[in-house]
């Protein structure tokens, strides 16, 4: 989206916006700052209220199951079936409640971990109208219309500002015009200054120079925040999208289950509104009502044990566990693979050999370069010869300098010669250096090939040449410094003696190694996309174990077009140095064939573009992605992605668009993330497992019974509160703690298999609900037989509490067709994890089967004592119901190997 010009005083010269915003060039003083932060408001972002506890209450009505109770519950009360009424409305008013708490501790949580990530900008202020200004790091968010700021290589642009003074300022301005070209900002005025050059736009970032602006607009009023007003809502995740699938085919089937046990009251005992009751408790009995709370609280709890020993802030929920099912990250090359600072590797003359004297050469330039000039921020090249290089550049007198420009790839120092002479030092991209070195043209090719061959192994190559000039003897006196006798200029740079070419490394971050296998130990591949030169790129992969396959080049005239890409292929015919700091390097002509989304590690010389277009280009081959990105050219990609990932210390506009902040740059701490989400979403899978296999078997045998007993199975009330019960255990699954075999594969909920898992298990426990009924029936004919509705609603009540309770240790973990969760072979299937919260529970689900009839509740509820012999025959169904789920459990395990499939 391209900017509009800003009209206005802000189009005037700078004197005139100055008197407009009531300030000047030495800035505000601390009590109109104070007074302007008042009347205008912090400069942030739109932010929407917080909504209260009854709004929360009633959003939490908007889920799909929750509605269907309500509906249930105003049925229930609309034909006086009281009892019923009541206990669904409670069942709705706890759900509500529970999830309401769980949203407000989330969202407190997460509000206190934001300041965590708040950005500074440096200002000018006064004590008072006669103090002088002095620079302070302050808050964004108290930034007021009329302050000064500083800004500098890095920063991002933090309100709208008017330039006053600027130097070689360039901009990128990717996250409002979708443009990954930098632009030139220059402090001139109107009508001389193209449109909006003179102005910076709150989501810029200043990739070079240095300037001082004004603050023209903040907050609300910025185009930023317009930009973003404009922006469309976020696709649903992946895990909302799965939900949604299974919750629509369960809401049809509720709805479905009221009208079949009417119409079967009405055909067989002619009774189809006094069954009404029951068909709602059925409907009930089915609906995993506790699932909103369930997720809820297992993100949350996640997400809160990550910010408080990981320093992980996870700013939407749902992304924790779409984090814990990527099993593609992208990342970048610099300062996530290798440190921000490159390492002086080999010297080497013109033979190819080693020579000392090449860096020292390089280092006394870099030395002098980095005096004479006001760079805003010194080279990482020249940093690294100094480190290596050690105390050099001092024995000469330094004379002038031109340093690194937008579009040079040139450095040159001049310092005293021998008596009457000076010398130049010039350093830079090969192909530049070289053309203005004296050289016959076969040995320019041939050292062209030398600095391409270095360059082919993912090296940086840094060429030097110096040259001899008499010194001018203009000026004021005799003996005056070339700087002030003559101006350096890019013409000096000709006839140059080569002496030789530099390499540099990158230095590889700590730990990357380390993290690398930790990922790869999760089934996490990393795809590396860089701006970098693809052979350095491909040369960290390989230092650090990770093997790339082909290189691709992303950019270029056929790379923008779909399926565009260029082959990467060393040569001495094209070496390309770069205005960005990397001076030289190598890549070959271009190249046809398929962009290789999914299936190459390495993609090198990507725009901002190329990396949203192959997120998306892997999320649409099936894979869920991870994005890390700290500048504003990552924003694209952030978005793109199903997990965007930003550190601390990225820029704000990467931090607003992240779904993770982690406190570094690292990538051990995603490793954590990682296994936290998918802690959570193995906890929320087993939930679902366990409640919709159980509720639909007691739902199926509910109908069938309805169909062959003279007598309703089981009252409404004995119903909802069964239902009730196991509710109030299964929240136990949000505090449990999953296997280690269930955190080494995501868990991917799939709605076709997951109905599939749930029927065959469901029918399971149909049929033993149903060998119940036999055993009852032929039991209540005997001579024992006491009030036989009441023994039978006690018996099946006992055994659906127990049998659940089964259910829940038997299929709470492991690796199943409706969620993948992936384990090595040595792990064995079928195995039983030692009791937890799940394990408790169960008991205590069991422990109330057998002690409810024969309580004063169960009297309440119309349930009765059973006598030993009732017990011993559900003992004797509920252990061929274990065999025979155990046997089912691992033949299915044996059908589906342990393997990750995508």
């Amino acid at each position: 989206m391209a900017c509009e010009p800003t009209t206005g005083p802000v189009n005037g010269t700078a004197l005139e916006v100055l008197r407009h915003l009531d300030t000047g060039p030495r800035g505000l003083t601390e009590a109109e700052a104070t007074a302007r932060l008042a009347t205008h408001g912090e400069n942030t972002p739109p932010h929407p209220r917080t909504p209260s506890a009854l709004r929360r209450c009633l959003r939490g009505l908007r889920d799909p199951f929750t509605t269907v109770l309500l509906t249930l519950g105003v049925v229930s009360a609309f034909v006086a079936s009281w009892g019923t009424a009541t206990v669904i409305l409670a069942l709705v008013a706890v759900s509500c409640a529970l999830r309401a708490a769980g949203e407000r501790r989330a969202d407190r949580s997460l509000a206190a971990l934001r300041e965590l990530v708040t950005g500074t900008a440096t200002v000018l202020r006064r004590t008072d109208d006669t103090a002088a200004p002095r620079a302070y790091e302050v808050p964004v968010a108290d930034l007021v219309p009329g302050d000064v700021v500083r800004l500098g290589p890095g920063d991002l642009v933090p309100a709208d500002v008017r330039l006053l003074r600027s130097r070689g300022l360039t901009l990128g301005e990717s996250a409002l015009t979708g443009e990954s070209a930098p632009v030139p900002k220059a402090a001139t005025d109107p009508p001389e200054a193209p449109a909006d050059s003179h102005l910076c736009f709150q989501g810029g970032a200043v990739v070079t120079g240095s300037a001082t602006a004004v603050v023209v607009a903040t907050g609300e009023r910025t185009r930023f925040a317009a930009a973003r007003r404009t922006l469309r809502p976020r696709e649903p995740s992946a895990f909302d999208r799965s939900v949604h699938g299974i919750a629509r085919v369960l809401v049809r089937f509720m709805l479905l289950t009221p009208p079949l046990v009417l119409m079967a009251g009405a055909a067989l005992r002619g009774q189809g509104l006094q069954t009404l009751p029951f068909a709602v408790s059925v409907a009930v009995g089915l609906t995993p009502e506790m699932l909103p709370v369930i997720v809820t609280t297992c993100l949350a709890r996640s997400a809160a044990l990550l910010a408080r020993t990981r320093r992980v802030v996870v700013r939407r929920l749902p992304a924790l566990h779409d984090l814990g099912a990527i099993d593609v990250l992208c990342v970048d090359k610099t300062g996530t693979l290798t440190q921000d600072r490159p390492v002086a590797a080999r010297s080497l003359g013109p033979d190819g050999d080693d020579d000392p004297e090449v860096l020292r050469w390089a280092a006394v330039g870099a030395w002098w370069t980095l005096h004479l000039t006001e760079t805003p921020a010194p080279d990482p090249l020249d940093e690294a010869l100094l480190e290596v290089a050690g105390a050099v550049g001092e024995e000469y007198d330094g004379l002038a300098a031109l340093p690194l420009a937008p579009g040079r790839r040139l450095a040159t120092a001049v310092v005293a010669g021998r008596l009457g002479h000076d010398l130049l030092i010039t350093k830079g991209a090969a192909e530049d250096v070289l053309e203005r070195c004296d050289l016959p043209a076969a040995e320019r090719q041939r050292l062209l090939a030398l600095a391409a061959r270095e360059a082919g192994t993912g090296l940086r190559v840094l060429a030097v040449a110096t040259a001899e000039r008499p010194r001018p003897r203009r000026g004021p006196a005799r003996g005056t410094p070339f700087a002030r006798a003559h101006a350096c200029t890019p013409a000096d740079e000709r006839g140059l003696t080569f002496r030789g070419l530099v390499t540099f490394r990158d230095e590889l971050a700590p730990g990357a190694a380390e993290s690398l296998r930790s990922l790869a130990a999760l089934g996490i591949d990393v795809h590396v996309l860089t701006g970098d030169h693809p052979a350095t790129a491909a040369r960290v992969c390989r230092e650090l174990g990770l093997e790339p396959g082909e290189v691709r080049v992303a950019g270029g005239d056929d790379a923008a077009a779909p399926g565009g890409s260029r082959a990467v292929r060393a040569g001495a015919d094209d070496v390309r140095g770069r205005a960005d700091g990397v001076w030289g390097g190598a890549v070959g002509p271009v190249g046809a064939g398929a962009f290789p989304v999914g299936s190459t590690t390495v993609v090198a010389r990507c725009t901002p573009e190329d990396k949203a277009r192959v997120v998306a280009g892997l999320r649409a081959a099936g894979h869920t992605v991870g994005f890390l990105g700290d500048g504003v050219n990552d924003v694209a990609a952030l978005l793109a992605a199903d997990v965007g990932i930003a550190p601390r210390g990225a820029v704000a506009v990467a931090r607003e668009s992240a779904d993770v902040v982690l406190a570094e740059k690292d990538l051990t701490a995603i490793g954590h993330a990682v296994t936290a989400g998918r802690g959570g979403s193995a906890n929320i899978a087993a939930y679902l497992r366990v409640t919709l296999s159980s509720n639909l078997g007691n739902v199926l045998a509910m109908l069938a019974a309805g169909l062959l007993l003279p007598f309703l199975p089981m009252l409404p009330v004995q119903v909802l509160a069964q239902n009730l019960c196991f509710d109030a255990a299964q929240l136990a699954f949000a505090h449990d703690r999953p296997g280690p075999r269930e955190l080494r594969r995501p868990t991917v909920l799939r709605p076709p298999a997951f109905l599939r898992f749930i029927t065959g298990f469901g029918v399971l426990n149909a049929f033993a609900d149903l060998a119940t009924f036999g055993v009852l029936a032929l039991a209540l004919n005997g001579p024992d037989a006491l009030d036989d509705e009441a023994v039978f609603h006690s018996a099946w009540f006992t055994e659906n509490l127990l049998t659940q309770a089964l259910v829940m240790l038997l299929l709470r973990g492991g690796r199943h067709l409706a969620s993948d969760q992936g384990q090595g072979p040595a792990d064995g299937a079928g195995q039983v994890r030692r009791p937890g919260p799940v394990g408790w529970a169960a008991a205590f689900l069991a422990a109330v089967g057998l002690a409810v009839p024969p309580s004063p509740l169960g009297a309440a509820l119309g349930l009765t004592a059973l006598p030993a012999p009732y017990h011993l025959l559900l003992a004797a169904v509920l252990g061929l119901y274990a065999l025979a789920l155990t046997v089912a459990r691992s033949r299915h395990a044996r059908r589906r190997p342990w393997s990750r499939t995508r």
